[in-house]
């Protein structure tokens, strides 16, 4: 697989967890190094799976994915929990700040 590019390693990836039966994945960084169009794929894929019952668990330090693909967004600081926020009700610089500091800046 080290011929494909990041986005086709990612779904070739995705591919052979689906087909060997997958209901959990765990996905870090998934999109680092793959290309816009790429991700948008990735990105109907998993929501696809997340609708379908699947449960997919999203370790990313890119705020605007979080937002967009969680139906909730939990945020570690330091190894413990500090906070968890439907994505509709917390903004990139807030998570930012929580992240960094260990609270919502007002």
């Amino acid at each position: 697989m080290t011929h494909f590019s990041g986005g086709n390693q990612q779904k070739a990836l995705l591919a052979r967890w689906l087909a060997a039966g997958s209901r959990i994945l765990l996905l870090s960084e998934p999109t680092r190094g793959v290309d816009v169009g790429a991700r948008a794929d990735l990105y109907r894929q998993w929501r696809a799976l997340a609708d379908d019952g699947a449960a997919l668990l999203v370790q990313s330090s890119d705020f605007r994915e979080l937002l967009g693909l969680a139906d909730r967004v939990l945020v570690m600081r330091r190894g413990a929990l500090v906070g968890e926020f439907r994505p509709d009700v917390i903004t990139e610089q807030q998570l930012l700040s929580l992240a960094s500091v260990g609270e919502v800046a007002s």
